[in-house]
């Protein structure tokens, strides 16, 4: 095994993930690649607007995007000492369809995601990355369940 994708998206699953991802990696000495999804910037052209006629989304956008590298660079520093070398990776799009394109462009081996434990009707109404990605991944995927709420 020698390259594992790690998908975060900052929840409460995140901490498990990398945990996960961290001893995986070390047990088999893999490259490590925390990757983060943002959602795409809604498209308002079916209403007959473009994004131009809105430019707080275009500012909202960019601040999500500015979050999140900041939010990765934090995991990085988390898993650095204990996977030297790991990096991280940011993506627009679908988060399935994102985190399935990069699996496939790094050749990688293992995935990791999160389960956030909404239930059978959240994920039938709003779709689950984790069920998404046990279905359709070509390589091993790995779920890591969200801690039980208090």
């Amino acid at each position: 095994m020698k390259t594992i994708v790690a998908a975060v998206d900052f929840s409460n699953s995140t901490p498990g993930v990398l945990e996960a991802a961290v001893k995986i990696a070390r047990a088999f000495d893999s490259s490590l690649h925390l990757l983060h999804v943002v959602e795409p910037e809604p498209s308002y052209t079916a209403y007959g607007f473009t994004p131009d006629e809105f430019p707080a989304i275009h500012l909202f956008q960019e601040e999500a995007r500015k979050r999140a590298t900041a939010r990765l660079q934090e995991a990085l520093d988390k898993v650095a000492g204990d996977v030297p070398g790991a990096s991280v990776h940011l993506a627009e799009g679908s988060p399935l369809h994102a985190i399935l394109d990069y699996v496939q462009k790094t050749s990688a081996n293992l995935v990791i995601v999160g389960s956030h434990g909404h239930g059978a009707v959240a994920a039938l109404l709003l779709g689950s990355v984790a069920e998404g990605m046990v279905r359709k991944a070509v390589v091993p995927t790995l779920v890591i369940p969200a801690p039980a709420a208090k």
